[in-house]
């Protein structure tokens, strides 16, 4: 199936285009509108003959004299439309190992992706255009184990046989490992042989073996084990194995987010995947990054340049809304990946030689006179569990006939005030006064409720209820149902119960409950979409749904999460879209929500505080890894950056390390 957004043009005469761009640019200026309308709307193979066309007309170069006519970086990209697309890719490898230093990011952007013939194609154009050996000329340009790889991927010798030997990928898998996580150094040469010349099939059940026997995904152990550009060529080379078209999408989208714009990179991609599988990669960003590519080029591009790249685009995603097969597959991959079981770790451990009296002691100090020292008060509370932190809120009232939570209250202030006084509480009644917080005074707090009703495990949401009562000597459920309404309370008042299934995923009910959920005919009002999809997500068991939302990719070739988004709004549609992120990698969802809390102008110091609390001794290594996955920055960086003061020290201590 061709699933590039530039097609032959039907009924196409080279003549006639040929004199058309030929009285586009005679005269006084030109006439860039019809210039790009038309360049865009041919195929590549059709510009070559217009070309060819236009030399034998006027007997000028027809790449020479839109050269001379267009500018800037309208000029670059319709250039670069009229090359075919080995002779562009040689042209972008020449000018990155040209002149002064080395556009490494090109060089890996192209030889991680290319398929063997599109190598070989390669090779063959740059001999052409520049008499040069191209593996000669970035031998002469690289080094290292970065070299080394290059040199195998321009070989264009990947292994292309689809029959897969079971025994060599548990072998493979097994040969990464030891020579990564489990060696001391790293043995780069494996590294290079198995992902340089196994096939793609090959290599995505390698890297599945890999997350079941490392309990990491093989991304992480790259940016574990290897550095510099090394690092960065492996990690494309395994986001092209898993897909090409998720590759393009996270490239594009770098090329466009923040101040700036990476003209070369966009240009680059939208010319090169025009006829290759633009419609995949338009998808897959529109479901990676809730935007159509169509409207982020809108935003971020100006003038006929902006017209041209929209051309390329094909159209908007935001307004169509479909859904394409190689979105499903990357989704379809990532609830196979969440399948897998991990080990999740906090950050904080119990302190070993733990002595109640002493901390009590050193907090008492901290506090008594003139002055406090924060400093002391970080050191202890930070290093200890919650269970140690309660025997030290005994035992300082043994001692000094104190409460040393009203002490730290009166010591403390701010957002430092606020995250310590949480760690004294237990988790339970630290999620309990969060959940009151959120539904008492004018107004509620609805994402505080989604995140922490969504996420909590039976047992933990049946703590809070009895903290809740406690505390405040009323039922969580009454103050729910008082605060919300309509189909939010409904699915809030059913999480409440704590009563999930807890036990494995049965087959068949899986596909009849994707059968339900994906069924958009109903006209029965007592079985309401929001109904089915509450009867579904706020009971069954997380092995169980994970099966389910497999089954829906399947039956409908959508992501479950696409299908909350286009059929549902507002707050409902935000507690299922929570439900089912929580359900497919749980850290992920937490990561997710800190980046949020801190990109961007001001920090919502309050969403950071509760989850860097609340998490810290259950999944917060996890999620530092999820963070850096999904964000190409640590989350120890990026608090480090964004906070101040003690409270940065207190967060730092409690996010554990640097990535």
């Amino acid at each position: 199936v061709y699933r590039g957004s530039v097609k032959d043009f039907q009924g196409f005469d080279a003549n006639q285009d040929a004199e058309a761009l030929y009285n586009a640019m005679k005269g006084f200026g030109s006439d860039k509108e019809a210039i790009l309308d038309l360049i865009t709307s041919r195929s590549n193979k059709q510009r070559v003959e217009i070309c060819q066309a236009y030399k034998a007309l006027y007997g000028k170069d027809l790449i020479g004299d839109l050269k001379y006519e267009l500018t800037g970086k309208f000029e670059r990209l319709i250039v670069s439309l009229m090359r075919p697309p080995a002779y562009g890719d040689a042209k972008e490898i020449k000018d990155a190992i040209s002149g002064i230093g080395t556009d490494e990011k090109c060089l890996i952007e192209i030889l991680a992706s290319r398929t063997n013939q599109e190598i070989h194609d390669l090779v063959a154009a740059y001999k052409d255009a520049y008499q040069r050996d191209l593996e000669a000329d970035v031998v002469g340009d690289t080094s290292g184990h970065f070299k080394k790889m290059l040199v195998v991927l321009l070989q264009g010798a990947r292994e292309e046989d689809d029959v897969v030997s079971e025994d060599l990928v548990q072998q493979d898998a097994k040969d990464l490992l030891e020579a990564g996580e489990l060696k001391w150094g790293t043995d780069e040469a494996q590294f290079i042989y198995i992902l340089g010349r196994r096939s793609r099939q090959h290599l995505r059940l390698v890297f599945d073996e890999y997350l079941k026997i490392a309990g990491k995904p093989i991304e992480r152990s790259i940016r574990g084990e290897l550095s510099g550009d090394f690092e960065k060529l492996m990690l494309a080379v395994v986001k092209c194995i898993r897909s090409t078209a998720e590759y393009f999408a996270e490239r594009l989208y770098k090329a466009m987010k923040g101040l700036g714009t990476r003209d070369n990179t966009l240009i680059r991609i939208m010319v090169s995947r025009s006829e290759i599988d633009m419609l995949d990669i338009r998808e897959v960003f529109r479901t990676k990054y809730e935007k159509s590519l169509y409207n982020m080029i809108k935003e971020d591009t100006s003038g006929e340049y902006k017209k041209a790249l929209l051309k390329l685009c094909g159209g908007d995603d935001d307004a169509a809304g479909e859904f394409f097969p190689e979105a499903a597959q990357v989704a379809y991959r990532m609830w196979e990946l969440s399948a897998v079981k991990v080990e999740l770790r906090g950050t904080v451990q119990p302190a070993g030689d733990f002595n109640d009296d002493g901390d009590a002691q050193v907090l008492r100090k901290a506090m008594k006179g003139l002055g406090t020292d924060e400093g002391a008060i970080i050191e202890v509370l930070t290093k200890r569990s919650n269970a140690q932190r309660q025997q030290i809120l005994k035992a300082y009232k043994a001692h000094y006939g104190r409460d040393l939570m009203a002490d730290l209250k009166s010591e403390l202030s701010g957002s430092l005030a606020k995250l310590i006084l949480g760690l004294m509480l237990t988790p339970a009644q630290y999620d309990a006064k969060q959940l009151r917080k959120a539904v008492e005074g004018a107004g509620t707090d609805e994402s505080v409720l989604i995140e922490i009703m969504a996420t909590r495990n039976n047992q933990e949401i049946r703590a809070i209820n009895e903290a809740y009562q406690e505390a405040y000597h009323k039922s969580l459920e009454d103050d729910l149902s008082s605060d919300t309404s309509g189909h939010f309370k409904r699915i809030l008042v059913s999480l409440a119960l704590g009563n999930r299934d807890e036990g494995p995923e049965n087959p068949t009910q899986a596909h009849e409950d994707a059968k339900k959920l994906a069924d958009v005919s109903s006209n029965d009002s007592s079985d309401s979409l929001e109904t089915r999809f509450l009867s579904i997500l706020c009971t069954r068991s997380y092995p169980h749904l994970r099966r389910v939302f497999q089954e829906f990719i399947k039956m409908t070739n959508h992501d479950v999460e696409n299908a909350i988004k286009k059929r549902m709004s507002g707050d409902v549609r935000d507690a299922f879209v929570a439900i089912v992120r929580s359900v497919k990698n749980k850290p992920a969802f937490f990561a997710d929500k800190l980046y949020k809390s801190m990109k961007g102008a001001g920090t919502d110091e309050r969403t950071l505080t509760r989850i860097m609390v609340s998490r810290s001794e259950i999944d917060l290594f996890n999620i530092r890894g999820e963070f850096i996955d999904l964000f190409d920055k640590s989350l120890h960086h990026m608090i480090e950056k964004d906070t101040s003061g003690d409270y940065r020290k207190a967060l730092l201590a409690l996010c554990g390390g640097e990535d």
